[in-house]
């Protein structure tokens, strides 16, 4: 076991080798922020796009490391930062039904895409990861749950494919889902539940909610704040699932659980108690924010456009249908009474 000066050191030793990657992928973070703030759209499939264009870096050169380090290390960082914008008391506020919809929901999603993606000669792995994104909190999610699946030569380029969809499926549904929500007469109140259980991006379900009214924007944002939360059930499902597949020698060991996970149930906690100040909160969050930007311009810059084209439309048929069915549940538990608001 190496002592910390030892690790103290190799940190520092390798500090050269990822700095030009690093830098490389918050420039582009940098640039796609701002003709997100400036000219609209999804920063993170900005992100993602400008990457791609820059794929040859990630072929050979002094690039290299930094990329590396900057889709696994960065990303799990900034998925631990989430956990300051969940408290205990929000995931509790909305009573029973609200609770019921969104664990139906993310369990059944889940399902769901296992199902279809077997139906569809996709991997099962394909199904749990775009399920997951569907089901939880989109583009964050699918960052998560990859970080702790199994490692294969397609576990990038499926990551890159599900951030693609679920972010643009969410901005379709930023659009599309308050029209719904008018057309079947819902209140504020079910509109908010009907937005924060069904879009996928925490970003787009809050510019929905807010477009109807205050009232639903709230209601829509604790919903999907309780729909982040169970990221950390789900996740720890799957790796009790890829350890147990993993053969029977490592099942029968206890999973150990990832320290980013372990830094977001912390956070979560920290803030459920009010010792996060909201300036400090808001910083966290902003960091959070340029982390997984940061991290999405890596994993473009790892993924060609070439390898994209190969996939075919299964995995969009697949990703369209899981929100489909999310879309329909949610809407039979409100409209069937399940959501008593």
């Amino acid at each position: 076991m190496r002592s910390p000066i030892t690790l103290s050191r190799a940190a520092v030793d390798g500090f050269p080798q990822v700095m030009p990657g690093v830098l490389i992928c918050i420039t582009i973070a940098l640039a796609t922020t701002f003709i997100a703030d400036h000219y609209g759209g999804p920063t993170l499939l900005y992100a993602l796009l400008f990457g791609m264009a820059l794929h040859f870096l990630s072929e050979e050169g002094r690039c290299v490391a930094g990329i590396e380090f900057a889709a696994r290390t960065i990303l799990r960082f900034g998925v631990a930062l989430l956990g300051v914008r969940i408290t205990v008391e929000q995931v509790t506020s909305l009573g029973i039904g609200p609770i019921v919809t969104v664990v139906a929901g993310v369990v059944l999603t889940i399902l769901i895409g296992v199902l279809l993606a077997r139906l569809l000669g996709l991997h099962r792995d394909m199904g749990l990861l775009t399920g997951g994104a569907v089901a939880i909190c989109g583009a964050s999610a699918a960052l998560a749950l990859s970080a702790v699946m199994p490692r294969g030569a397609n576990s990038e380029r499926n990551t890159i494919l599900t951030v693609v969809g679920v972010t643009t499926l969410s901005t379709a549904a930023m659009v599309l889902y308050p029209l719904i929500a008018g057309v079947l007469s819902l209140t504020d109140q079910q509109a908010g539940v009907f937005l924060g259980g069904t879009i996928h991006d925490v970003a787009q379900v809050v510019g929905a909610g807010y477009m109807i009214s205050e009232d639903a924007g709230d209601v829509a944002t604790f919903v999907k704040l309780m729909r982040v939360a169970m990221l950390v059930p789900v996740v720890m499902c799957f790796i009790l699932l890829f350890r147990h597949a993993e053969g029977s020698q490592n099942s029968s060991k206890i999973p150990r659980l990832p320290g980013f996970l372990v830094a977001f149930v912390m956070l979560v906690i920290i803030n459920s108690f009010g010792a996060i100040p909201t300036s400090v909160a808001d910083g966290m969050t902003d960091l959070s924010r340029w982390c997984l930007v940061t991290a999405i311009a890596a994993l473009g810059i790892k993924t060609s456009f070439q390898k994209l084209a190969v996939v075919g439309w299964k995995p969009v048929i697949l990703m369209v249908s899981e929100t489909l069915f999310l879309l329909g549940l949610v809407l039979a538990f409100i409209l069937f009474g399940v959501v008593s608001l």
